[in-house]
Order: structure tokens, then C-alpha cells, then sequence
């Protein structure tokens, strides 16, 4: 016999006021809202962060390994690297567009890096590079500081950003796919998340 879980009417539900589901990607403008103030306020890890996080499109456990060898030959910042995933034991190409490239190179240099560190270092005693967790909490001051909901965004966010961006302007997910680095086209369709969206809007586009 199997007993139905009543839920005690005086506890609140555990998603409670938060967004369940997938984190909403960034729109452009506002990838450049905490770009501008990362740059004004000089945080200089963090727009490197940020910068590699929108170009790789890597998941946070892959992006938070990269060592300084992993995007940089004889002291210069590659124009694209190479990784390999994780999860899926994948490899996987990214661009590093000139933008992140200079982050990168001032990071690299302020923070006096050697080639076989961490990009990123933990600041703490715990970790040698950052943590998801620590992160999870760096991307969450980057949506409060420009005004965003912080339940609607997270570290996956920061990952379909360009991709959904690329995707919205071509249309081609077999691109998106070889980007993000997964086995099935399937997988990239859930993911985005624009199956539902691009079927209305050519619904829209047909009048009977």
C-alpha cells in the first residue's frame, strides 16, 4: 500500500515566488547594460568573466576549469579554443571575439596569472577556481545590478545567451547545435526553447 504525501497546510510550497523552468537568455541590450557597468565600476574579473561566458557558451562547470593555456599561446589571447565538455565528453569550439580578448588580456596581466592557472581562482581557501555556487551568486549581482528579476536568470542564462541570439537571426539550428556541443538536434530544440514560438509566429504570418 502506498500512502498519498499530504502537504501540511501551514508549510508554503517550495517554489513559492520563484520561476520555475528554464532561466530566460539575455537580450542585447541587456548583455551591454552589465557590460557598461562592469567596465564603469572596474570590476575586471568579472567582465572577463562575463565576456568568456557569452562567447563560450560553456556550461558552468566546463567554463569555470578553463586554465589560462586553455585561451592563450605565447602570452597572446587566442581568437578561438577548443574544450573538452564535461557532461557529454564532447569537444566543443568557441570564439573569442576581440572584446573578450582585451577582458582577457587585462584580467591575465592585472591578476600576474602563469599560463598553467586558473582563469578564473576561487578567493577562497576552499577551491582553486571558482566555485558554480560562487558563480551562481557573481551572475546573480550582474542581473540585480541592471534591474532584472533574479528567479527569471541564472548561470544557464549566461549560456543560451548567444546561442538563442544566433538562432533568432538565422534560424539555423544545426549551427546551434555544433556550438553548443550536443549529440542530438533534439536536445538543442528543448533548450532553446523556441519550438512553441516559431510555430506561432508562422501561424501568425498565414490568414484563412
Amino acid at each position: 500500500m502506498y500512502q498519498l504525501f499530504k502537504q501540511n497546510p501551514n508549510q508554503s510550497p517550495w517554489n513559492r515566488g520563484k520561476l520555475v523552468g528554464q532561466k530566460l537568455p539575455l537580450k542585447l541590450q541587456e548583455i551591454w547594460a552589465i557590460r557598461i557597468r562592469l567596465e564603469m565600476d572596474r570590476r575586471i574579473r568579472d567582465l572577463a568573466l562575463f565576456n568568456l561566458a557569452i562567447d563560450s557558451k560553456l556550461r558552468a562547470c566546463d567554463l569555470l576549469k578553463l586554465r589560462v593555456s586553455d585561451v592563450s599561446t605565447g602570452g597572446r589571447v587566442n581568437s578561438r579554443s577548443m574544450v573538452m565538455q564535461r557532461k557529454t565528453r564532447r569537444r566543443v569550439q568557441f570564439e573569442i571575439t576581440a572584446r573578450t580578448r582585451d577582458s582577457l588580456t587585462e584580467w591575465i596581466v592585472g591578476a600576474r596569472l602563469n599560463t598553467s592557472a586558473f582563469l578564473f581562482p576561487s578567493r577562497t581557501s576552499k577551491s582553486l577556481h571558482l566555485s558554480t555556487r560562487q558563480y551562481a551568486r557573481i551572475v546573480e549581482t550582474w542581473v540585480d545590478d541592471i534591474g532584472l528579476d533574479t528567479t527569471a536568470y541564472g548561470t544557464h542564462s549566461i549560456r543560451r545567451t548567444k546561442a538563442s541570439l544566433i538562432y533568432r537571426q538565422t534560424k539555423n539550428l544545426r549551427a546551434v547545435q555544433l556550438l553548443l556541443g550536443h549529440a542530438k538536434l533534439e536536445s538543442t530544440v528543448r533548450y532553446l526553447g523556441f519550438e512553441v514560438d516559431d510555430a506561432l509566429e508562422l501561424a501568425e504570418q498565414i490568414e484563412v
